[in-house]
């Protein structure tokens, strides 16, 4: 019942972001911002998250889609010939940057369940001549990447989307080698979500009634086998939670957090 259930779910989240992908506006322009060209209101979004201008004018048009509830990037502390894997990876926006930082002798793998965000980034890449970048269709709960290959593993605001984060945490922990890093955007509970909004399949896909207790993903962690655990919510994010889901009072128990993690040596 409950496998049924969890694809129930992947099905929800896969259909409304297969949307966003044939979308030309992305999501930032159809909730945080009006007004203006999709360019330009998914580029408000992304300075809201935390992105430089430079790091939003550094990618193709249309990798950008104003997706996210933060930026991985200021917490991964990349370093060149890094092997780097993005979970989520939607048009491509954060693997772009990734590649920017790992250079020509790192590399970045891109994961989505999507098939049309894996075209749409596969697309970009080809556009802004990413050699170093690939992108893979599958599920996060299981990775398409071998054991111990992942030097970093990032994700914005997708893991919240899962209905088996154990699981994926468990992946995560599988790919990344010993002594590597997780640095997650995602938004996390901070206190327990009403029974009505987790049953509402339309907020679950807005990163919402899918966040899990703060407590629960550490504890998630630590039996994944992580170390070094550090969960740092961001009381502002509240502000632009808000407009995600107007009326639904997601603000007062879900926000945006940094999550980080170490696999052992």
């Amino acid at each position: 019942m409950k496998a049924s259930k969890d694809d129930e779910v992947r099905a929800a989240v896969r259909k409304t972001y297969m949307q966003v992908a044939i979308s030309p506006e992305g999501r930032g322009g159809s909730s945080c911002c009006s007004g203006g060209s999709a360019q330009t209101v998914n580029t408000i979004a992304s300075e809201r998250l935390g992105y430089s201008l430079d790091d939003v004018n550094a990618v193709p048009e249309g990798a950008n889609m104003g997706l996210g509830c933060g930026n991985p990037q200021a917490i991964a502390a990349l370093k060149p010939g890094e092997v780097v894997l993005d979970l989520g990876s939607g048009g491509g926006f954060d693997c772009f940057l990734a590649a920017r930082q790992v250079g020509e002798s790192g590399r970045v793998i891109g994961v989505d369940m999507t098939p049309e965000m894996i075209s749409k980034a596969r697309a970009n890449a080809v556009t802004g001549g990413y050699a170093n970048t690939e992108f893979r269709l599958g599920e996060i709960e299981h990775i398409p990447a071998g054991d111990n290959s992942v030097d970093v593993i990032m994700s914005n605001c997708v893991i919240n989307l899962s209905p088996d984060k154990q699981q994926v945490f468990a992946e995560v922990f599988r790919v990344l080698k010993p002594g590597g890093r997780l640095a997650v955007s995602d938004v996390v509970a901070t206190a327990p979500i009403p029974d009505e909004v987790k049953s509402n399949e339309q907020l679950h896909c807005f990163c919402v009634a899918g966040a899990a207790l703060i407590d629960d993903i550490t504890s998630m962690l630590q039996s994944a086998g992580f170390e070094q655990i550090s969960i740092r919510p961001k009381e502002e994010s509240r502000e632009f939670i808000r407009e995600w889901a107007p009326g639904s009072k997601a603000e007062e128990y879900v926000v945006s957090a940094n999550i980080e993690a170490i696999k052992p040596l």
